[in-house]
């Protein structure tokens, strides 16, 4: 019997043994198979959705790619990096803390960054994240100010406002405490990560040097067309430029990052128990779908069948049932990630509609107080992310978990030999 008749053999007594089972043990099978990538892969796509916001205001805002100081010679690591295939853009900026103020008593404090505002308008990327809600990123003149929309909030102030730096970290040269510093606010911004909203205002690279001091370090900010070639670039500009001091992305909101990535892969660790009950729920179904066929594996022994033959036949039933739960799981998973905003407006209304008839029951006059969850609404904004590696990876565990406790059932129970079998017949 060749290979192609052997497998047309196999899959025909698989499908017989499934049509058999009364219990419907494989269809139970396949719908936990569903829910679980089902919801791993909605999980993962909206935490995706959440992390990356924040992670792509922090690279694009905030710390970029590679962060570059030390350099004493400006033109020549200019030339260098417009060299390099893998950079895609450089930004020169100074940073001071500061204390911001306005006449009406309001205080807030900043961190200021004096920024090339050439490089900034160029990178269109930093643009996006820094979303300009009120006027524009106008830093044209020395005395031009670009605010997050916290600051603006605290300070009470809008586009056209003026603002003190009352206080100013800085060198010896630089006045700590000046009621001069006095700058107008030109747009105010409003990033995916409220850090930067409360914390950063941008000012030109003249008004940083006007203010910051003589000693205040200049810093490079590189953006790469490949995030990955992060860990080989760092080398090659050390090497290029020994005295450097150069600095990966994760080197900075390192608690964040790693806060980040622990929520998520607790998420994961729980949802993945989900796969864990359904495995073992199969295991024993097939444990006992085994055991109710012995005298048909037995009389297909007698009649030529090998032992891998017949565990074939169960694992294949353990593939076919993992992988139609989890082609319909997938399926519906990217259908409902797709329309997650639609999904948070529902979640809103059913819990507000929840709410008002626990409250209709308990105490009516207080109604008129209830009011739909805003945070909902904030959630729809956010897109979810669907990476193709980790859809993947949940697809194949999916099938995997099912196949693997196929194996395990039929591992022990298919080596009771024929004349067993018959004598118990």
């Amino acid at each position: 019997m060749n290979l192609s008749s052997k497998l047309k053999w196999i899959y025909f007594i698989s499908r017989r043994f499934s049509k058999i089972d009364s219990r419907g043990t494989s269809r139970l099978a396949s719908l936990g198979i569903c829910f679980g990538v089902l919801a791993l892969v909605v999980i993962m796509s909206v935490m995706n959705g959440f992390q990356m916001t924040f992670i792509d205001a922090i690279l694009e805002v905030s710390s970029y790619h590679v962060n570059v100081r030390n350099i004493t010679d400006e033109s020549e690591f200019s030339s260098w990096c417009s060299k390099d295939d893998r950079i895609k853009n450089v930004t020169s900026f100074y940073d001071a803390q500061g204390l911001l103020a306005v006449n009406s008593g309001q205080q807030c404090a900043s961190l200021i960054r004096s920024i090339d505002i050439d490089a900034a308008l160029k990178d269109k990327n930093f643009m996006k994240e820094l979303n300009i809600i009120s006027g524009s990123f106008n830093l044209d003149t020395p005395d031009s100010i670009v605010i997050g929309n916290s600051i603006a909030r605290a300070l009470g102030v809008n586009t056209g406002s003026k603002i003190c730096i009352a206080a100013m970290s800085g060198s010896s040269d630089v006045s700590l405490l000046s009621q001069s510093r006095i700058f107008t606010v030109r747009g105010v911004f409003y990033s995916g990560y409220p850090e930067l909203n409360s914390a950063y205002s941008f000012v030109n690279l003249e008004a940083g040097k006007n203010n910051f001091g003589k000693k205040a370090l200049l810093n490079y900010g590189l953006k790469l067309k490949d995030i990955s070639q992060v860990n080989s670039l760092i080398p090659s500009i050390k090497k290029a430029f020994p005295d450097s001091e150069v600095l990966p992305w994760t080197d900075f909101n390192r608690s964040f990052f790693g806060a980040l990535r622990m929520e998520k892969n607790i998420l994961l660790l729980m949802v993945l128990l989900i796969f864990l009950v359904v495995a073992i729920n199969i295991h024993n179904g097939m444990k006992k779908l085994i055991y109710q066929r012995k005298s048909e594996c037995a009389l297909l022994e007698v009649f030529g069948a090998y032992q891998r033959e017949l565990k074939s036949i169960f694992l294949l039933q353990g593939f076919i049932t993992g992988f139609k739960g989890a082609v319909s799981g997938l399926a519906l998973g990217l259908v409902i990630t797709s329309n997650m905003s639609f999904v948070f407006r529902v979640m809103s209304r059913l819990q507000y509609l929840f709410e008002y008839f626990i409250t209709w029951l308990s105490s009516p006059a207080s109604l008129e107080y209830l009011s739909e969850n805003t945070m909902f609404n904030v959630y729809a904004r956010i897109p979810p992310r669907m990476e193709f590696g980790e859809i993947f990876l949940i697809f194949i565990f999916g099938v995997f978990s099912s196949v693997a406790a196929s194996f395990l059932a039929g591992r022990k129970l298919l080596k009771v030999s024929v004349t067993e079998v018959l004598r118990d017949e």
